[in-house]
């Protein structure tokens, strides 16, 4: 049965519309102001830089951006927010390497899962952590501590800001890694922990790299290396964990931002590009080079990718090393 010139444009037009919808609201985005909700408090090292970014966004794209926060339950109040809301471009969620440690943990799949209801925008930056030991020790490189932690096992203990958070994965990776088991004191910050470290307390801890090298540089911690894929500026003669005695290791903390699935790939691409013209910025590297972070410029798919794979990687520790929330 033939269809009539008439009846196929009534069935063809409607289709194409529809796909022309997308393109439309990109063209006259953005029209009022863009949100970026932060899921954690403010003052923190992401969100200073974050607003730092947004500044210059809000001169790039002509409208005014505003960082709400939204702290609490493990990310899952900001972050499932900006999940359930239109996918317009006006909503972004500030996301960090932490996401992927929740997701592989299962702790809000009911809520949102990370890589199905959003979708990358760009990335922001990426910063490394440290291994610090308490002068009293006796290991003054990554090689001693492991021969050291084998010889007497569960006898090291090494603080973190919580079970399941990045330092305390970061430490159950350098176990499974190098073969070794220490045992594991959680905290409820990791200031916390560095406080008990500098006092003999504790043996060790995987610690932030800003919150840990004044200490280094004082004396009053002994660096063994950081976990980065090259060596810190901040850190310069300490190696890599790679390097020292872990091949392979390497665990970089990414900063990025994130949209509701379904947003359209014209206002992705242009945030995306905005992004990265700012952060690329003399004095935006600068400025977030002073608490050791490096910007990391990437494309929407780069970002997906590298979250993705931190996902697998913390999911596959996750089971191996049997770790839960208490």
């Amino acid at each position: 049965m033939k269809l009539s010139k008439r009846l196929f444009m009534a069935v063809l037009v409607p289709f194409v519309l529809i796909g022309l919808v997308p393109q439309a609201q990109a063209e006259t985005w953005p029209s009022k102001p863009v949100r970026i909700i932060v899921p954690f408090g403010p003052g923190g090292t992401a969100d200073v830089f974050t607003r730092l970014m947004a500044q210059h966004l809000q001169t790039a794209l002509g409208q005014a951006v505003v960082i709400d926060n939204r702290p609490g339950g493990n990310f899952a109040i900001g972050t499932e927010a900006v999940a359930k809301s239109p996918a317009d471009g006006y909503n972004l969620v500030l996301v960090t390497s932490s996401h992927t440690l929740v997701e592989a943990l299962g702790v809000n799949r009911q809520k949102y899962q990370l890589m199905r209801d959003l979708t990358p925008v760009a990335a922001l930056s990426n910063a490394q952590g440290v291994l610090v030991v308490h002068p009293s020790v006796p290991a003054n490189s990554v090689k001693e501590l492991i021969a050291l932690a084998k010889s007497q096992p569960n006898k090291l203990n090494y603080g973190s800001s919580g079970t399941g958070s990045m330092l305390h994965l970061e430490a159950e990776l350098f176990d499974s890694m190098a073969g070794t088991k220490m045992t594991h004191v959680p905290y409820k910050v990791g200031s916390g922990a560095r406080i008990d470290l500098l006092a003999g307390r504790l043996q060790l801890m995987f610690d932030t790299l800003d919150g840990a090298a004044p200490y280094v540089r004082s004396g009053k911690l002994r660096a063994l290396g950081t976990t980065g894929k090259t060596r810190s500026l901040a850190l310069p003669d300490v190696p890599t964990l790679s390097e020292a005695g872990v091949p392979g290791y390497e665990v970089q903390v990414v900063i990025g931002l994130m949209a509701p699935a379904g947003t359209p790939k014209p206002v992705v691409d242009r945030l995306n590009a905005e992004i990265n013209k700012i952060i690329t910025r003399p004095d935006v590297r600068e400025a977030w080079a002073k608490s050791d972070g490096q910007v990391l410029v990437m494309s929407p798919e780069e970002l997906g990718k590298t979250l993705s794979a931190e996902v697998e990687k913390w999911t596959d520790l996750v089971k191996t090393a049997n770790i839960k929330l208490d």
